[in-house]
């Protein structure tokens, strides 16, 4: 069976106070979880836990600071992949020295399909 790629969803989170990049990435995998529905993949009879293989891009300032294991156990069917790349944004507000992170996030769905 080949995979093909059926789903791309995006999405974006945020860590206003606290400069924590895992959970603005989580945030961001669950507004694009959001944005979407499994019911073409569900149409199609396909087993959403053996065939439906996913890969998380987040996009931070600071990837190395990103859970990526905490970002691919949060999603809840298929078998996932998750990475952390240079993207997103930081807002630093000098007088406080808080951080606020915004993180950005493609959820790609492949299916094996004959």
């Amino acid at each position: 069976m080949a995979r093909r790629q059926v789903i791309l969803e995006l999405g974006t989170g945020n860590d206003l106070h606290g400069g924590n990049y895992t959970k603005a990435a989580l945030r961001a995998v669950q507004d694009a979880l959001h944005h979407s529905s499994l019911m073409m993949i569900r149409s199609l009879g396909a087993d959403p836990r053996a065939q439906m293989f996913v890969d998380v891009t987040i996009g931070v300032q600071q990837p190395d600071k990103v859970d990526t294991e905490a970002v691919r156990t949060s999603l809840p069917h298929g078998v996932v992949t998750a990475s952390a790349r240079k993207g997103g944004l930081d807002v630093v507000d000098p007088e406080r020295g808080d951080n606020a992170v915004i993180a950005v996030a493609a959820v790609a769905v492949q299916l094996e399909l004959p």
